[in-house]
C-alpha cells in the first residue's frame, strides 16, 4: 500500500510541476505576442502619420 501512496504523491508532484511550467510558458508566449503586436501597431501608426503629413505638405 505504501508503494501506491508514494506513486500517487510522485504523480501529484510531477503534475504540479508540469502545470506551473506550462502556465509560465503560456504567459511568456502571450506576452511576446502582445509585445510584437504593440511594436507593429506603433510602426504602422508612425508610417501612416508620416504619409498623412507628407500628403498635407504637398497640398
Amino acid at each position: 500500500m505504501s508503494d501506491k501512496t508514494s506513486k500517487n504523491l510522485a504523480q501529484r508532484e510531477a503534475g504540479r510541476t508540469f502545470q506551473r511550467s506550462s502556465k509560465s510558458i503560456a504567459a511568456t508566449e502571450y506576452g511576446q505576442a502582445q509585445e510584437a503586436f504593440r511594436k507593429n501597431y506603433e510602426r504602422l501608426k508612425a508610417e501612416r502619420l508620416a504619409r498623412e503629413a507628407a500628403k498635407s505638405d504637398d497640398k
